[in-house]
């Protein structure tokens, strides 16, 4: 069982590197590290406050993030077959390939539809992740008594409900931002039970 010392740490460091994803080239790599390490502080900290809920809660999390990139791939792929898609296309001589206009006006619709529907069910699975999320960060804020992990967990359900107008990713960034200085808040112990529900009260 790791301390809340290694949580601390793998934690921030983690954010860090999951911020660094937006460098070129090596960002992917770094990203995918520092989510490991963010959730292996979770892990840390669950096990610390014998709260199974705190990282069952975030599983759930990651793994509707999964789903929803997923399906963004699934979506992103069949849209670009859409795209190119030779099923309606005619030779025309000397002119080369031709779509009929009933065809065209058709198969924009779909796709124009299929799009939607697709970004719906991608924006969904976001929702439904920072919503778990905010559970398992709420606990954490409480038990731990460093409040601005229920901020950092608001400002992602926030961030996921408004990625629709792309503001959302601003939003998320900040969150990201925060939950570094979150995690290097945290102590080396908890604070005792009395002054935690001293703190809830007011």
């Amino acid at each position: 069982m790791g301390s809340l010392s290694q949580a601390k740490t793998l934690g921030g460091l983690g954010s860090i590197l999951v911020i660094m994803s937006l460098v070129p080239r090596l960002g992917l790599i770094l990203g995918f590290v520092g989510f490991i390490l963010e959730l292996i502080a979770i892990k840390y900290i669950s096990e610390f406050l014998a709260d199974n809920s705190i990282f069952n809660n975030m599983i759930v999390s990651v793994l509707a993030s999964i789903a929803g990139l997923i399906l963004a791939l699934i979506f992103i792929i069949a849209v670009v077959f859409s795209f190119i898609g030779l099923s309606g296309i005619q030779w025309v001589p000397n002119v080369g390939p031709s779509m009929p206009s009933d065809v065209k006006t058709s198969n924009a619709v779909g796709l124009l539809f299929g799009i939607l529907a697709g970004l719906a069910v991608v924006w969904v699975c976001f929702v439904i992740s920072a919503i778990f999320r905010r559970r398992s960060y709420n606990a954490i804020g409480t038990k731990l008594g460093v409040r601005l992990f229920e901020t950092v967990a608001l400002l992602y359900l926030i961030g996921a409900v408004t990625t629709v107008i792309l503001v959302g990713f601003l939003i998320l960034l900040l969150a990201e931002v925060l939950q570094i200085v979150a995690f290097f808040s945290i102590p080396e112990l908890p604070p005792p039970p009395d002054q935690v529900t001293a703190t809830q009260i007011v």
